[in-house]
């Protein structure tokens, strides 16, 4: 056996095996993130119908990757995980390689919300990958299991029983690690302004006009010689980007409250020395397996004379919903669906603000926790907060 070979073989073995594993437990943490990315995927190839699936293909794939990686390295059914490597990198490359000759994808999601690449270095390292696991599976003879079988397949099995449960913890109180621009400590308003080192698109006005039953095009500098009202009949005007910016997106966007009137309720719900907000996207979740919780929230909030908010993309829904509660006179607003689930990875989930700063969130499983907090308030004068 050629020495030089043997150890590339096991240096590889170690670069891909640690690589997967990273990568699978940095979406492991918030497996909802992952799920979200395959989502707009489906969507742009018309394929929402398949949205409700995409949780469970994110545990899966997740837990898959963590426990790849370790079976390579610890060498454990070397031939069955060299093929499922294979045809995984390959099916990711596919994936990588779309998101960045289309263009239509700002991140691929490869490494969470935690590291964010572009398409472009998600697909240049996705083909890399593809090389090294080729390699391998051309190699796949030379590795060998570091412990005895009947060890390295108890270690398989915690190892397993830990992936799936990292991922059970995130989706029930929230992730570990918190990687969102709502996490705790963040001030709203200020992660809704432009980063200071934003480059802009440059752009340029471009008119479509009709001459004589024909389509014109021009910009707003190079209107033609013979141009006039009568002769040209305006289509459309669009703006067209000719040189992308650079950190121009704010990392919170789209977080718009309103009531029943659509009366913009943002700052006066930021701006609060201290409010309590109920983020429920929905009411999949029956209100009935929160209310206890919530109740005694809602209670200590209104004893404190801290505002409480229900937030949600379904505000009609709300009054029926919450008949009965001891929170059925709860503000509602409404706010879009993308921005409640960047915020809240749980549904329900609450947060308690410091006008606009989040000292904390949990999930309805923690609820307890947020009155704890509430309960070290002391109590704070009456104002309108409508």
């Amino acid at each position: 056996m050629n020495p030089a070979m043997k150890i590339t073989v096991h240096a590889v073995r170690v670069i891909v095996g640690l690589l997967f594993i990273f990568s699978g437990l940095i979406k492991a943490i918030d497996p909802l993130g992952l799920s979200y990315k395959m989502q707009e995927f489906l969507e742009l190839w018309g394929m929402s119908k398949f949205n409700s699936w995409t949780l469970l293909m994110s545990v899966l794939m997740n837990a898959f990757e963590i426990i790849a990686g370790f079976a390579l390295l610890l060498g454990w059914r070397i031939k069955l995980f060299s093929w499922l490597l294979l045809l995984l990198i390959v099916f990711f490359t596919f994936l990588t390689g779309y998101a960045y000759l289309s263009g239509k994808f700002r991140s691929c999601g490869c490494f969470g919300d935690c590291i964010p690449i572009t398409p472009k270095t998600s697909f240049l390292k996705d083909l890399l990958l593809l090389v090294l696991i080729g390699f391998l599976f051309w190699k796949q003879k030379l590795i060998r299991p570091f412990m005895p079988e009947k060890a390295t397949t108890i270690a398989m099995l915690i190892i397993t029983a830990l992936s799936f449960g990292i991922q059970w913890y995130s989706l029930t109180y929230l992730p570990v690690v918190d990687c969102l621009p709502y996490k705790k400590g963040n001030n709203i308003n200020e992660k809704m302004k432009m980063p200071a080192n934003a480059v802009p698109d440059s752009t340029v006005i471009t008119f479509v006009y009709d001459k004589g039953g024909q389509q014109v095009e021009f910009t707003a500098d190079k209107f033609p010689a013979d141009f006039n009202g009568t002769t040209y009949k305006l289509i459309k005007r669009y703006d067209k980007i000719i040189r992308k910016g650079k950190n121009n997106q704010p990392p919170i966007a789209g977080f718009n409250l309103s009531g029943v009137s659509n009366e913009d309720s943002t700052q006066v719900v930021l701006q609060q020395p201290y409010a309590v907000i109920l983020f429920c996207e929905d009411f999949s979740v029956p209100v009935s397996k929160w209310q206890k919780n919530f109740s005694a929230l809602y209670a200590e909030a209104k004893a404190k004379n801290i505002p409480a908010y229900l937030v949600t993309t379904q505000p009609g829904e709300a009054t029926a919903k919450l008949a009965g509660t001891s929170f059925s006179n709860i503000q509602v607003l409404k706010c879009d669906n993308t921005a409640i689930r960047t915020a809240a990875r749980t549904n329900p989930c609450v947060f308690v603000l410091k006008q606009g700063t989040i000292l904390g969130k949990w999930s309805r499983h923690n609820f307890g926790a947020a009155s704890k907090l509430l309960n070290g308030f002391s109590q704070q004068p009456i104002t309108n907060t409508q």
